[in-house]
């Protein structure tokens, strides 16, 4: 069983990053041409900061059951994702004159910290 969750957790890991990455430019775009702004992105961005936790929670569980070697800052830079995630939702109200900009940004610094976390597994 921790054979395949680590397979998931490795397959998801890349799920989360695209899926950050579009988010973030599409919510660029939404600043920049209001045809891109449509219900659809927030429902994506949604989707996106979803997949983050639910990574984590993979991750927790892999570290919890399986005897998986794992670099202390990979562990550390999910959890600064996860607060990255926590900080774009906190500031959603004070910043909605430029919830495009936030969000579009936020979105691509999410997917740094996530390729940075998988550039340190070991």
């Amino acid at each position: 069983m921790t054979a395949g969750a680590q397979r998931l957790h490795e397959w998801w890991a890349w799920v989360t990053v695209v899926a950050n990455g579009v988010a973030g430019v599409w919510c660029l775009l939404a600043h920049w041409v209001p045809w891109f702004r449509v219900r659809a992105l927030w429902w994506f961005v949604v989707a996106a900061e979803v997949s983050i936790f639910v990574q984590v929670a993979l991750g927790v569980y892999l570290l919890s059951v399986g005897d998986v070697p794992v670099g202390q800052f990979h562990v550390f830079y999910g959890f600064v994702a996860v607060v990255a995630v926590a900080i774009l939702y906190g500031y959603r109200q004070q910043l909605v004159a430029w919830q495009y900009l936030l969000y579009g940004f936020g979105g691509l610094f999410v997917m740094g910290l996530l390729i940075r976390s998988m550039t340190l597994h070991r």
